[in-house]
């Protein structure tokens, strides 16, 4: 009971900032009119992602309707109040919004960037895992970054740590734009710096001291489910200059986002160009998808925050497939995001060949 009234207080806070008033405003004709049969949602991807299945299912009106859009996101959302689903048509500008993926490391591919061995953990934290993400990038992500980057303001990614002077050579950032020259250099010391680091660290502690009084407690203080400090990974794998994992198709005009600049220079940044729309993508669903600098609690406080929900992985622990993980974390987003999927979001038919660069 506790927990179901922490949940109603966070959720009543959260609408609470919907009480705020725009620059300009309508009156939004409320109106559910339930879906007959509706159909599981997030389902592309069956591999990757859990279906959504909720029997009670409601058609609302559109939540964003520019004038002149060109750019078509049907979303959901789930309220325990209107005891469902609750789905609606979405009109978007598309040079007024941002795609943005968060944290597409380039761990255990040909950056050299790598898991450290015997036991060291990084990003989905195992290197069989690791590379099951970057199937999904490669599958999934990738094409829905290249289908919108030539319509969409922006496309950005984020990474963590500062702008430091490697990447910014590399990448196009807040404040730089690289040269063809810059980036060649900037990639060969990149790929250099990577190379140079030791990928060890400690292996597991083959004997652990346990208390007679309280041997679960002292257990998993010296032998923790995931450690990924300099024990394990080695000291300085965290402070590398992380680069976009090569299962995504950077374009010199993709923006990067570091973390360590906060959340305030990216959302000056967004409107600054005019953006009002993220379509968000990315990595962990659970953890930095939601909670880092570019995440959507970060986002939906300035920005209409579109989730695409199998377009993001969660971290998976004791299992071998995310898909279950992915589906809860969502799920539970759904309470106060917009959801949408990758064949939720289209352009207009007249710009279909633009968007594909033909």
């Amino acid at each position: 009971m506790r927990t179901l009234i922490g949940l109603l207080i966070a959720i009543a806070s959260v609408s609470l900032l919907a009480d705020e008033p725009s620059s300009s405003q309508r009156t939004y004709e409320n109106h559910l009119k339930r879906i007959e049969n509706p159909k599981p949602l997030l389902a592309d991807h069956p591999e990757f992602f859990e279906p959504i299945i909720e029997e009670s299912h409601f058609e609302a009106p559109a939540i964003v309707d520019d004038a002149k859009a060109d750019l078509h996101v049907r979303a959901w959302r789930f309220s325990y109040n209107a005891r469902g689903i609750i789905e609606a048509p979405n009109h978007l500008r598309a040079s007024e919004t941002a795609v943005i993926m968060v944290h597409p490391w380039a761990i255990d591919d040909s950056w050299g960037w790598k898991s450290p061995q015997p036991n060291g953990v990084a990003d989905f934290c195992t290197p069989t895992k690791n590379e099951l993400a970057a199937r999904h990038t490669k599958e999934v992500v990738d094409p829905f970054l290249k289908r919108l980057r030539s319509r969409a303001a922006f496309v950005m990614y984020s990474l963590p740590g500062p702008a430091d002077p490697i990447r910014t050579r590399v990448y196009r950032s807040f404040t730089k734009t690289p040269t063809k020259e810059e980036r060649v250099e900037g990639e060969k010391d990149l790929r250099a710096t990577l190379a140079a680091f030791k990928y060890e660290g400690e292996p597991l502690p083959a004997k652990l001291n346990l208390g007679t009084d309280k041997p679960v407690i002292d257990y998993f203080k010296q032998f923790p489910g995931l450690d990924a400090g300099a024990r394990f990974n080695g000291d300085g794998f965290w402070k590398m200059p992380i680069p976009v994992s090569t299962s995504v198709t950077v374009d010199p005009n993709d923006v990067v986002i570091y973390d360590a600049e906060g959340y305030g220079l990216l959302r000056d940044f967004l409107k600054k160009n005019g953006v009002r729309h993220v379509l968000l993508t990315g990595y962990a669903t659970d953890m930095c998808f939601c909670r880092t600098t570019a995440g959507y609690e970060n986002l939906s406080k300035d920005f209409n925050v579109f989730l695409v929900g199998d377009a993001s992985l969660a971290t998976f622990p004791s299992n071998r497939t995310p898909r279950f993980a992915v589906n809860a974390s969502i799920s539970f987003a759904a309470l106060n995001q917009l959801i949408t999927q990758v064949s939720w979001v289209t352009l207009d038919p007249r710009d279909e060949k633009t968007a594909a660069g033909k």
